[in-house]
Order: structure tokens, then C-alpha cells, then sequence
């Protein structure tokens, strides 16, 4: 089965509805039969690539908004989060431009790296603070992955891979895909927003169906209240 996700990595509701894809995927009993490619869709193409604001700072200059009312929206994102296992640290977030990081992206799926790449950059902004415009940062989960990293030097240093950017962008304008997160099912079904696990599963059901394949069985319980070989266990 094919799963397309337009995504950003500064997008916090594309870290839940990740998680939700993944959980989704488990309860539905489609693990290891599932392709995951990921799609750029950068939420703040205009973010400063330098001395870039915090978060809060830049929230409250978007929306018109004080630091208070800042913090509590954010505050709301934070307990959606948790329900799906999250902790954000919204005190030490900063807004990043996420085209490099992107960019690098792309090097790391020839390597069947981007999901795990994906993985560590959502995790390193949201929980820990981490500037995703910052090479530093990048090349240490570069290093992390056991890729190399004078490559991926060259490739953040570069324009490379822009045009493989600017594929997945036609390929949103040509889904009417508006905002992020944005799940595409087997290029039949859509999925917009982090909707809650019920209906990944439902629609991880309907595509199968398109894709062919069956959910695998998944044991539950410790199997200890059973008979084989003419004996109970007792």
C-alpha cells in the first residue's frame, strides 16, 4: 500500500498525525505492508533563514496576537500531542526555514533513510529546540543515520535536489492539497488534518482493498491458557 504525506517538520500537527498514520498502521494490521513517501510542503516558506524568531515571537507577529494568547493556543496543540505519546517543549521552539532540511531529505530516501531522518528532525524541533535551518544540527543526525556527511555537506552547501522540492509542490497543486498534514491513500483517498486513529484505520482498510492485500494477524495475550498435543496446561 502507498502513502503519500505532505508534510513540513516544523509542522506540529504533522508530527500527531504521524504518529497516528503509525498507530493506525499497528492496529489496523498492515505493518511492513505499507510504503510511506514523504512530501514536502514547507508552512512558512518566508521564515527568516537567519536570526529567525521564536516561536512565540513569530506566532504573535502572524496572528496579531499577545504572548499570552500565544501560549495558549500552543497550549492546546500540547495536549493534543500528548494523547498520541508527545511532549512539545514549546519554550524553547524557534521558527526555522525548512528548505535545506528538505533538500537533505530527499539525499537520505536513495539511502531508505527519510523516514528515520524525518523522525529525528521532528523530534529534535519539537522536543528539544533544535534550529532545522542550522547545518550543525542537520549533519549530526546526518552522522547519526551512518550516512556520509561530507556528502551531505556538499548537498546543504548546494541547490541540490530543489527540483525534486519543487515536484512534490506541483504535485500538491495538482491534489488541491491546501495545508499540512495531508495524507494521500493509494492516490484514491485523502486524509486532511491529524484526524484521530479510527480514521487512519478506516481509511488503511479502504485502500487496502484498491492495493490488495489483507491485514496480517496479530497475536494478543500471552498464550498460556491452552491445550495442544493431547495436554492442557493446567
Amino acid at each position: 500500500m502507498k502513502i503519500e504525506v505532505f508534510s513540513d517538520f516544523t509542522c506540529p500537527f504533522c508530527y500527531i498525525g504521524k504518529r497516528e498514520l503509525e498507530r493506525a498502521i499497528d492496529i489496523a494490521g498492515y505493518s511492513g505492508q505499507v510504503e510511506i513517501e514523504y512530501k514536502t510542503y514547507q508552512i512558512g516558506p518566508h521564515t527568516p533563514k537567519k536570526d529567525a524568531p521564536t516561536l512565540y515571537d513569530g506566532m504573535a507577529a502572524k496572528f496579531n496576537s499577545t504572548l499570552k494568547e500565544v501560549k495558549e493556543i500552543t497550549k492546546g496543540i500540547a495536549m493534543r500531542a500528548e494523547e498520541v505519546g508527545l511532549r512539545y517543549n514549546f519554550e524553547d521552539m524557534k521558527t526555522a526555514h525548512t528548505e535545506k532540511a528538505h533538500r537533505l531529505a530527499k539525499w537520505t530516501k536513495q539511502f531508505g533513510k527519510e523516514s528515520v531522518y524525518t523522525e529525528e528532525l521532528m523530534s529534535g524541533y519539537f522536543t528539544e529546540g533544535k534550529d532545522l535551518n542550522d547545518d550543525g544540527f542537520l549533519l549530526k543526525v546526518i552522522e547519526n543515520l551512518g550516512l556520509d556527511v561530507e556528502i551531505a555537506k556538499g548537498v546543504l552547501a548546494s541547490n541540490d535536489f530543489s527540483e525534486a522540492l519543487d515536484r512534490d509542490r506541483y504535485d500538491a497543486q495538482q491534489l488541491g492539497v491546501q495545508s499540512a498534514p495531508f495524507f494521500v491513500f493509494e492516490n484514491r483517498y485523502g486524509i486532511k488534518g491529524a484526524e484521530p486513529t479510527e480514521v487512519f484505520v478506516r481509511t488503511l482498510h479502504q485502500a487496502a482493498e484498491i492495493a490488495g492485500i489483507q491485514p496480517v494477524l496479530k497475536m494478543v495475550g500471552d498464550g498460556e491458557a491452552i491445550c495442544a498435543d493431547g495436554e492442557c496446561k493446567l
